[in-house]
């Protein structure tokens, strides 16, 4: 069982912060638990480990997903702190046009909540075949305050197949590119991020995660609130010699760099958990 929450106190944030714990969901059947332990012990534990590595490399014949299943992954949504799915910082090395650096501080974390209320209706169907079981989403701001980026983890009910199949969809008919499967954006009252809404937004990425169940997705804009009338997918929006608003303002760097920030610590609480159940 993991500890429980312990929340330090800690000076207000500038921009304010709120920081919202997850909530818990009912214990399993200890049947069920054992049952997963077993799949854990006879399909993981070899090779738990590994788990980090493989994520980065994408390197399948390394993935304990593929061959036991999501078991020892499920509950990460309720059993990991918010500030190891969402640190109070984020650091991208080389992550800025021209290879700059980096740095995010977050604005704020949403309650944990069901799919209907935080993803647009469209995504939401195009993620029926993988299921949607609830979505964490945090907002962050650049150092210089001039841009904000809201990021979510939508954890699904699939299996490895399904997972893989439907990061197949994405790459084959280019879903990733649809300015109406955009993700939704976590404006907040009272911060740097209030007026961050649908108009606002810049670009975007959404990654279909084989390695457990999980969408892992990001949407930039201005901190100003300006409407932008011509969004970019992030390939686009970081490719070179790229005009657009999203481009030239690095929006596109920034929803690249914090989503692949975010996987990444996403896959540190994978190995852990495997590590754990192994």
């Amino acid at each position: 069982m993991p500890p429980p929450y312990r929340w330090p106190v800690e000076p207000p944030l500038t921009p304010a912060e709120t920081t919202t714990r997850l909530r818990p969901v009912p214990a399993r059947h200890p049947a069920r638990t054992a049952g997963a332990l077993v799949c854990v012990v006879l399909g993981l534990g070899l090779i738990g480990g590994a788990v980090t590595g493989s994520w980065l490399t994408g390197d399948s014949s390394a993935d304990p997903a593929s061959n036991a299943g999501y078991a020892p992954l499920r509950t990460l949504w309720h059993s990991t702190p918010v500030d190891t799915f969402f640190p109070p910082t984020l650091t991208g090395d080389g992550a800025g046009p021209g290879g700059a650096d980096r740095t995010w501080n977050r604005v704020a974390v949403a309650p944990d909540s069901g799919c209907a209320g935080a993803l647009d209706p469209l995504l939401l169907k195009t993620l029926r075949t993988v299921g949607c079981e609830r979505v964490l989403r945090a907002t962050y701001t650049d150092a210089t305050n001039t841009s904000v980026i809201t990021v979510g983890m939508v954890f699904t009910s699939a299996e490895p197949a399904a997972m893989k199949a439907l990061a197949v969809r994405f790459t084959d008919e280019k879903l990733t590119e649809r300015t109406d499967l955009m993700p939704r954006t976590y404006p907040v009252k009272g911060t740097i991020a209030a007026d961050f809404g649908s108009a606002q937004r810049a670009s975007w990425t959404v990654k279909v995660l084989d390695q457990a169940p999980v969408v892992v997705y990001a949407v930039s804009g201005f901190a100003d609130g300006r409407r932008v009338p011509d969004p970019q997918p992030v390939d686009k929006a970081t490719a070179d010699g790229a005009k657009t608003a999203a481009a030239q303002s690095g929006l596109g760097h920034d929803a690249a760099g914090i989503a692949d920030q975010i996987e990444t610590a996403l896959s540190g609480s994978v190995s852990t958990a495997t590590e754990s159940s192994g």
